[in-house]
């Protein structure tokens, strides 16, 4: 009994529609390959067939499946598309290996085809989004209207007492922020908000780029807003920047124009005057100047200060208060030093003319006080002279003595009035040139034109 059992156990095992893992040759396991109830040839190429169907670029390839042995012939658009479809052969049941024989399309039609059917979807889409890309739009432009309509609106700046150019700037910050509300609107709208960070990205990226290219222009400009907001000079104001001086005839957005005492047009960056220290001679009417004499180290010093501040008392253009002033500045070898010190009206005096007159009358009364005013003394060692040298030597003073004297220079007008010169130049400029000036505009006469 026990002998038949092993028989029909033995018969049924050898009978069963399968083939299990068996060693190879070499000792080491095949690959198991299921065929129990497996899909019949066609029933592979058919469900293959519907596949392929179904993707874009490989409804026309040729499929055959001989043995679970599937056989791709034919031409596709691309390697990636050759690739999925060996792919997806390899995931059906019952294929049991995949022939690829398939071929890139080089045809331009061929390879234009692909791009022609995403244009085609891409108008599709744009048909569809057509009323939500108008609203967009529409959201734009009426957002850009009213930023428009907002930067003309600048009186309110003007109260606050904003400069032109600030309030310029500062109207420009509002059309910007409007229209920049009205793209947000439109991306949102269009659901693509997310363009907003790459938007904001680079701009980031160009604006830290524009800022090292444009750095001298933007630093100009921030500096003249600052200059048309501060009002450090006006129009016709005397001013020094460093070592350049000159009459102020405009501020533009860039630089400053100056007009120098001898005619030219000199421009600063405005960059320059902010950084650099500025000295505004008209500001303060008043103006003082001075300068030096060498006297004998044998004079009263109480008598010569007493001289030099009695004329210029008596000379026209000098105020009396503050009053003149004589210091004593330095001892010297051979003479003493003093300062003289005098105040004028620059409204009425030329600073160059008082000082110029005021110069010439204090030497014209100390050579009349017999206020000697000695040179330095220096000693020459001579060798070889002849005695026609010496003796022109020695006739060269009396020459000099019988010279005929000046006429008293006291007797002279003395002219100190303000000298108009650059001032007429420079209300021809400003009334021929169209150039931009943020200054506003003053009907005070210039005064002052001295360094």
């Amino acid at each position: 009994m026990r002998q038949w059992l092993l028989l029909i156990l033995f018969i049924g095992i050898w009978g069963c529609p399968g083939v299990v893992a068996q060693q190879s040759d070499n000792g080491q396991p095949a690959t198991e390959i299921k065929v129990v109830n497996a899909p019949q040839d066609q029933e592979i190429a058919t469900r293959l067939t519907q596949i392929t169907g179904s993707i874009s670029g490989l409804e026309h390839i040729e499929i055959t499946v001989q043995a679970g042995v599937v056989t791709l012939q034919g031409e596709v658009a691309s390697a990636q598309l050759r690739n999925e479809i060996t792919t997806i052969a390899n995931r059906l049941e019952g294929v049991v290996h995949v022939q690829n024989q398939l071929q890139e399309q080089l045809a331009v039609r061929s390879r234009l085809a692909p791009a022609a059917e995403k244009f085609r979807e891409m108008l599709g889409t744009t048909v569809q989004m057509l009323p939500l890309l108008l609203l967009a739009v529409l959201a734009v432009v009426l957002f850009s209207l009213l930023g428009s309509w907002l930067s003309r609106r600048n009186a309110l700046l003007r109260r606050v007492g904003l400069s032109e150019l600030a309030t310029n700037l500062g109207m420009r910050f509002v059309r910007l922020i409007v229209t920049s509300i009205g793209i947000l609107i439109a991306l949102e709208l269009l659901d693509a908000t997310a363009l907003v960070s790459a938007m904001l990205g680079v701009a980031g990226v160009i604006g830290i780029a524009l800022g090292f290219a444009f750095r001298n222009i933007v630093e100009n400009y921030l500096a003249g807003v600052l200059l048309s907001t501060r009002n450090p000079f006006a129009i016709g104001d005397f001013i020094q920047v460093d070592d350049m001086t000159g009459k102020v005839m405009r501020l533009t957005s860039r630089d400053t124009v100056l007009m120098t005492l001898d005619g030219n047009h000199l421009r600063i960056p405005n960059s320059q005057i902010i950084t650099s220290p500025m000295t505004n001679f008209t500001r303060n009417p008043l103006r003082r100047f001075e300068f030096n004499v060498g006297v004998s180290v044998e004079l009263d010093l109480v008598r010569v200060r007493a001289l030099a501040i009695s004329t210029l008392a008596d000379m026209p253009g000098i105020l009396a208060e503050p009053r003149p002033r004589v210091l004593v500045l330095e001892l010297g070898d051979s003479a003493v030093t003093v300062r003289v010190l005098a105040w004028i009206d620059q409204r009425q005096t030329d600073f160059l003319k008082a000082r110029s007159e005021a110069i010439r009358l204090v030497k014209t009364a100390f050579d009349q006080a017999g206020i000697e005013m000695p040179e330095p003394i220096y000693r020459i060692h001579m060798a070889d002279m002849t005695a026609k040298s010496t003796e022109q030597n020695n006739n060269e003073p009396a020459k000099m003595a019988k010279s005929p004297v000046v006429a008293d220079s006291v007797a002279a007008a003395v002219d100190v009035s303000a000298d108009t010169t650059i001032e007429q130049q420079l209300n021809e400029e400003l009334s021929q040139s169209s150039e931009q000036n943020l200054l506003p505009a003053t009907n005070n006469s210039p005064a002052g034109n001295g360094a």
